[in-house]
């Protein structure tokens, strides 16, 4: 009489994932092939020694799940980073900055350039479209002769058609003591006959890295027939 032959079942895991093997060859509960001594105690009475390899082979899976895990979240072009490797086991602190924010339209060497005239086809007072790129000083008072802590590099441009509206896209380059080289990333709007006017901290470099916060714009003196402006900046930024 011949034996039924068995139909091989499908497992749902891939048959190139190495889990479901190792959770059978590795698991402590699984017998081994190794005797399993025993001893009497004074009263005669047998007990049975647990298998000493149970517990290593429960710690081995368990070190080799979380490597099959870690493993997983990498990728070729990504990967998870211990946050201490970038500095951020630090705690997290509150910064405030104030300086003049100066924009210079006339003269020999100007620090704000239209780019991106307003379009002569639209008939609005606001100069809808304009783009300007700025290369503007950054200075501890109000004075353009005061001290000079860095640049804002940028540039902003009109973007409402009933309000003099600006959309505000700047770095603030510090070149003073210990924040030379470090920058402060600005992007928002600029109502600016508005009193003060807030706009984003959206991030940042060097001693600003993961910065975010807000800066607060007041409008110090302005020539409305030449374009020219001094502006209070207050920028209050979280970093690292």
């Amino acid at each position: 009489m011949m034996a039924p032959t068995t139909t091989p079942t499908h497992s749902s895991f891939s048959p190139l994932s190495p889990l479901p093997c190792l959770l059978i060859s590795l698991s402590p509960f699984t017998p081994f092939p190794l005797p399993n001594p025993s001893s009497s105690s004074k009263f005669g009475t047998k007990h049975t020694m647990p298998n000493p390899y149970s517990f290593l082979t429960f710690s081995l899976l368990l070190l080799l799940s979380f490597h099959l895990l870690n493993a997983q979240e990498h990728s070729q072009f990504g990967h998870a980073v211990d946050r201490k490797l970038l500095g951020l086991k630090r705690k997290e602190k509150l910064s405030h900055f104030k300086f003049y924010w100066h924009d210079i339209l006339t003269g020999r060497n100007p620090t704000s350039v239209s780019v991106v005239p307003p379009s002569l086809k639209l008939n609005t007072t606001t100069a809808f479209g304009l783009v300007n790129m700025i290369d503007n000083p950054l200075t501890l008072g109000p004075e353009l002769s005061s001290k000079l802590v860095g640049k804002a590099q940028g540039f902003y441009a009109s973007a409402s058609q009933t309000e003099i509206d600006l959309l505000m896209a700047m770095n603030f380059a510090f070149s003073d003591g210990k924040y030379n080289g470090s920058t402060i990333t600005i992007l928002g709007r600029n109502c600016v006959f508005n009193k003060v006017r807030e706009m984003p901290v959206i991030g940042g470099s060097g001693l600003f890295r993961f910065a975010r916060g807000y800066a607060e714009a007041r409008t110090h003196w302005v020539d409305f027939k030449s374009g020219d402006a001094i502006v209070e900046y207050n920028v209050y930024v979280m970093h690292y």
